[in-house]
């Protein structure tokens, strides 16, 4: 598989002199909401003044040591994939429970991202999804099989991201999608050998033909019980035989093919032009690279302090960072629930987030979604134009208490100024927030009359969706 092009360029400005160090700048409420749209997916106007009222050290410290999520509802099990349930129903009643269970399953995470107290745990677990990206419903991939992998990703998302690894190469949705669970001594699977090493751990150049085909020997008899589900190594159909790979020579497993990776100076730079692309900015200089690399070798591979050290940094608070990466569909969806208050999502959703061209737990391939620019074509920005729009119009919406609305009606000009400040931080045109104004005291719309009492409610949801219309509410 060839390494995409990349989707953006590095945005215009200069590195910090001292980027990993910690910023020490004013603190402000657009800091804040800017922290909480990286480290989360946004957040209500509560929120961000929450934030706003710490430092920024304490508000970094708040999301990367994660308060207790154990009592999150499991998803509702559909599809079990027992031995007797293909003779208890017929094929087309087997697809559609297979339908439900994928629905079910989307809606679960889709619902844990915006109701969960932990938003860094969601948002590392979206990237590491999008890393080790897998997808249900194909290879046999069933039932709970992605979320059992889900869970494994959130367990470890600030942990050690080489003991992570060895996790994955015995998840059992993992062992189906790149075909290991049937890799045996006689006839190794190469598929997940290669892609251990080309997008999971080293990048392409790092490795060679030989040292995939001797890895592919090395992972034979990993493998899962059908009955039990969990992982089993058939030391029968493992091929013991010595091994040279990445100049090392030995009668190597899995395990130690990982060990070896791990090792290699090209691990931590991967890991790092990954981190910095989802979290900072795309096409990070190599020198940033380098130095995150280097932290990352420092916390052998726990990334709590490394995340801690990226969300304080003067890099991560630069104005060159600042709204330089494109929202994902999903941190656009989540992200706007959270904004206005709204705890639970709807099935349209699903579909809403499919247009836009990012489904959780249905990546495009195994190198997951390219991300940036590609997020934003024609289609993708009618569909979430659409879905703002819709979402203005929902029964949920018309909520007494939303922040929207509260305060009744005022001048045109204050509710622009409002709209601004609370969806933009203030990062609009005097153009575009013109137009604003210009909509809510009745200009172009079909019932003319300045704002009022009667006309409050319905203008200032259309006001809102003409705000997140806006180019900057597109990005993070």
């Amino acid at each position: 598989m060839n390494a995409a092009a990349p989707s953006t360029f590095r945005p215009a400005g200069i590195l910090p002199a001292e980027p990993l160090a910690a910023y020490q700048g004013a603190w402000s409420s657009r800091l804040a909401a800017h922290l909480l749209r990286r480290a989360g997916f946004g957040g209500s106007p509560s929120d961000v003044q929450r934030y706003a009222g710490l430092s920024c050290a304490d508000a970094v410290a708040a999301l990367v040591h994660f308060p207790p999520t154990d009592g999150y509802p499991e998803p509702q099990l559909i599809d079990d994939e027992t031995p007797g349930m293909a003779a208890m129903v017929d094929k087309d009643q087997r697809r559609e429970l297979r339908k439900q269970q994928q629905l079910a399953n989307v809606s679960w995470w889709l619902d844990r991202m915006l109701a969960t107290p932990a938003p860094l745990q969601e948002k590392m677990t979206l990237f590491l999804h999008g890393h080790f990206a897998t997808a249900q419903s194909t290879k046999d991939i069933y039932g709970l099989d992605i979320v059992v992998q889900n869970e494994l990703l959130r367990r470890y998302a600030l942990g050690n991201w080489r003991e992570l690894t060895h996790y994955v190469a015995r998840d059992r949705a993992m062992l189906k999608w790149l075909d290991n669970a049937h890799s045996v001594k006689a006839h190794p699977n190469e598929n997940f050998a290669r892609e251990l090493m080309e997008l999971f751990t080293l990048g392409i150049g790092n490795y060679t033909e030989t040292d995939v085909r001797e890895s592919a020997r090395a992972f034979t008899g990993f493998t899962f019980d059908r009955q039990s589900g969990q992982f089993y190594f058939n030391d029968r159909q493992h091929d013991d035989g010595p091994k040279t790979f990445l100049g090392q020579t030995g009668n190597f497993n899995g395990d130690d093919i990982i060990e070896i990776i791990f090792r290699q100076t090209a691990a931590p730079k991967l890991f790092a032009s990954k981190l910095l692309a989802f979290f900072v900015y795309s096409d990070p200089e190599p020198e940033l690279v380098d130095a995150v690399a280097a932290l990352i070798r420092k916390n052998a591979f726990v990334m709590l302090p490394v995340m801690s050290t990226l969300l304080r940094s003067n890099v991560f608070y630069s104005e060159r960072a600042y709204r330089a990466l494109v929202k994902s569909p999903v941190e656009f969806v989540i992200g706007t629930y959270q904004l206005f208050g709204i705890t639970q999502t709807k099935p349209p959703v699903v579909g809403a987030l499919n247009r836009m061209g990012q489904l959780p737990f249905h990546p495009p391939s195994v190198k997951g979604w390219d991300g940036g620019s590609q997020w934003l074509n024609t289609q993708t920005v009618i569909a979430r134009e659409n879905f703002a729009s819709s979402l203005m119009a929902a029964p949920e919406m018309k909520q007494s208490d939303s922040w929207l609305t509260q305060g009744g009606p005022t001048s045109a000009n204050d509710a622009t100024f409002r709209l601004a400040r609370t969806i933009l931080q203030g990062d609009a045109s005097s153009s575009s927030l013109a137009g604003v104004a210009e909509y809510l005291d009745g200009q172009g719309t079909s019932a003319g009359g300045a704002l009022s009492g009667e006309n409050f409610e319905e203008r200032m949801h259309g006001a809102a969706y003409l705000t997140m219309a806006m180019p900057a509410y597109q990005l993070s």
